[in-house]
C-alpha cells in the first residue's frame, strides 16, 4: 500500500510539472524559445526509428562510461596507494588540486589540441571523476575501525581477509557517496565536451546541430535522452557497487530507500 501511494504521488508530481510546462509553451507560443512536452515526445518518437539515433547513443555511452570506469578503478587504486604511503599523497596533492580547480572548458580546449575530438569525452569524464573517487577512497580507508585492525593484528589475520572483512565495509559507503555525484558529473562534462568538440556519431553532435538549426524540440528530446541514459547507468553501477557491500550494509540501505 505504501509503495502504491508513493508511486501515485510521484506520478501526480510529474504530471503537474508536465502540465505547467505545456501551459508555459502554449502562452509563449514560440517554438524557438520553448516547446511543450507533446512536441518533444513527438520528436523523440520520430528519432527512435533513425539508425543514427542509436548509433549516437552507443557512441556517447561507450566513451563516457569508459572514462568513468577508468577513473573509478584508477581512483581506487591511486587513492589506496596515497592512503598507504604519505609520499604518494604529497606527490599527487598538487595535481588533484589543479584538476579540481581548473574549469572543464579549459580542459576541453586543451584536450582538443592534445588528443582531438574523437576521444575527448573519455578524457574529460576521466578528469572530472578521478579526483572524487581518489578523495573518497582515502576518506573511506581512513575511517576504518582501529579496534578491528588491532584485533586482526592480535589474531594474525591474513591481509586478504583484512581487506575483505575490515577495509571493504569502511570503503564502500564512501565510494557509493562519491559515485552518486561522480556519475552525474561524468555525463554532464562528457556531453559538454562533445558539444564543443563535435565528434561524429555522438549525442553532443546532435545537440550542436539542433542549436545550429534552431530545432528546440530536438534539443529537448536529446536532453531527455541524456537524462534517461544517465539515470539508468547510475542505477546499474550503484546496484553493482552495492553488491560488493556487506549484507548488513545492504539491508540498511534498503531500509532507508
Amino acid at each position: 500500500m505504501t509503495n502504491t501511494w508513493q508511486w501515485l504521488r510521484k506520478t501526480v508530481i510529474i504530471g503537474f510539472w508536465l502540465c505547467l510546462w505545456q501551459a508555459a509553451a502554449f502562452f509563449i507560443d514560440n517554438n524557438i524559445i520553448l516547446v511543450g512536452p507533446v512536441e518533444v515526445f513527438r520528436c523523440l518518437a520520430g528519432l527512435l526509428f533513425l539508425p543514427d539515433f542509436w548509433k549516437s547513443i552507443a557512441g556517447s555511452f561507450g566513451k563516457i562510461s569508459a572514462g568513468f570506469l577508468t577513473a573509478f578503478f584508477s581512483g581506487v587504486l591511486t587513492g589506496s596507494l596515497a592512503w598507504r604511503f604519505s609520499f604518494v599523497r604529497e606527490l599527487l596533492n598538487p595535481v588533484i588540486s589543479a584538476v579540481k580547480s581548473i574549469p572543464v572548458a579549459s580542459f576541453v580546449i586543451l584536450s582538443l589540441i592534445w588528443i582531438g575530438s574523437e576521444n575527448l569525452s573519455v578524457f574529460i569524464a576521466f578528469l572530472v571523476v578521478f579526483p572524487m573517487i581518489y578523495t573518497g577512497t582515502i576518506a573511506g580507508l581512513s575511517s576504518t575501525d582501529k579496534q578491528l585492525l588491532e584485533m586482526a593484528q592480535v589474531f594474525s589475520m591474513p591481509a586478504r581477509k583484512k581487506l575483505w572483512y575490515i577495509y571493504r565495509p569502511a570503503l564502500i559507503p564512501y565510494l557509493s557517496s562519491s559515485c552518486n555525484t561522480a556519475l552525474g558529473m561524468s555525463w554532464k562534462s562528457g556531453i559538454a565536451a562533445e558539444v564543443i568538440g563535435v565528434p561524429a556519431s555522438s549525442i553532443g553532435e546532435n545537440l550542436y546541430m539542433a542549436k545550429i538549426y534552431l530545432s528546440t524540440e530536438e534539443l529537448f528530446a536529446w536532453t531527455l535522452v541524456i537524462i534517461v541514459i544517465s539515470a539508468l547507468f547510475e542505477k546499474l553501477f550503484l546496484m553493482l557497487l552495492n553488491l560488493a557491500a556487506p549484507a548488513g550494509l545492504q539491508k540498511r540501505k534498503e531500509a532507508k530507500s
